[in-house]
C-alpha cells in the first residue's frame, strides 16, 4: 500500500472560519520535507467560503483545494443559495465531493448526483464520488447490491471517467468511531474496482490516528477521506505519517 500513489482528502463539512486556515501553515511545513520520497496528493475540502483565500494561502504548496459539493445546472441562474461548479473553479477549486451519504440523507438521489458529476467533469473539476450503504442494508447483506446501484446510476451515460475517485463511506461509519472488518474492506473495494474498470477507490468513516494502522494495511486502498480527524492539523499528519510507518 505504502508504494503506489496515496490521496489524504481533508473535509472539513461545515466547520471553520478565515482563523482556520492559520492551521494550515502545519501542513505546509510538513508536506514540505514528507513528500520527497512519498507518492501522495493532499487536497483539503472546506466550506464554499473559504475556497479561494485557502487556495492562495496553500499556493506554490501543491496541496489542492476542493469543494464539498455543487448545483448541478452549469447556467447561472434563480438557484438562491447556490454554488455551480464554473463558480467554484473559479475561485480556485480543482475537486468537488459528490454523493455524500450526508447530502444523499438531505435529498439528493441517484439521477441528481450523476447530473452534478456531469457538470462537474463539464466544468474540469475532478470528482470524488461517495457511496456506501446504511446500517440497515448492511444487516441485510445487500451491501455490494446498494453500491452496484449506486454506481451504475451515478455514473451513467459518463464518458470521460478519468477525473472520477470513488470515496467509499459506509454511512453507519461516519462520525461513530467504527469501522468495518478488515476481510470486508478488502472484499468491498475489490468489488468497487471490479465494478468500475479498477477505478482509484478511497476509503471514510471515522478515520483517525489511531485506527489508520488498521486501514493500511489494507491493500487496495488508494487513500482516505477524512472528516473530523482533518480539522486537526496534528491529527490529519499524524494519519498521513502512520500510514507510511
Amino acid at each position: 500500500m505504502t508504494n503506489k500513489y496515496m490521496y489524504f482528502i481533508a473535509n472539513w463539512k461545515m466547520y471553520g472560519g478565515l482563523n482556520s486556515l492559520n492551521s494550515l501553515h502545519k501542513v505546509i511545513k510538513f508536506f514540505k520535507t514528507f513528500k520527497k520520497n512519498k507518492q501522495i496528493k493532499i487536497i483539503y475540502c472546506p466550506p464554499s467560503i473559504l475556497i479561494r483565500p485557502m487556495s492562495k494561502k496553500l499556493n506554490k504548496s501543491n496541496i489542492e483545494v476542493g469543494a464539498q459539493n455543487c448545483h448541478e445546472n452549469l447556467s447561472y441562474g434563480a438557484f438562491t443559495g447556490s454554488i455551480n461548479s464554473i463558480m467554484l473553479k473559479s475561485v480556485g477549486a480543482k475537486y468537488v465531493i459528490i454523493g455524500h451519504s450526508e447530502n444523499r440523507q438531505a435529498g439528493e438521489n441517484d439521477k441528481l448526483i450523476n447530473l452534478k458529476i456531469k457538470s462537474a467533469i463539464k466544468s474540469g473539476l475532478k470528482v470524488i464520488f461517495c457511496i456506501g450503504e446504511t446500517l440497515k442494508e448492511k444487516r441485510k447483506k445487500i451491501t455490494k447490491q446498494v453500491l452496484n446501484k449506486q454506481i451504475q446510476l451515478g455514473l451513467n451515460n459518463i464518458r470521460d471517467k478519468k477525473k472520477i475517485i470513488i470515496a467509499y463511506e459506509p454511512v453507519w461509519s461516519i462520525g461513530t468511531g467504527l469501522i468495518p472488518g478488515l476481510n470486508d474492506l478488502l472484499d468491498t473495494v475489490n468489488f468497487i474496482k471490479k465494478k468500475t474498470s479498477n477505478f482509484k477507490v478511497l476509503y471514510g468513516g471515522s478515520v483517525n490516528p489511531k485506527n489508520v494502522h488498521e486501514l493500511k494495511t489494507i491493500s487496495n486502498i488508494d487513500g482516505f477521506l477524512i472528516g473530523g480527524a482533518s480539522q486537526d492539523s496534528k491529527k490529519f499528519i499524524d494519519i498521513i505519517k502512520k500510514t507510511y510507518n
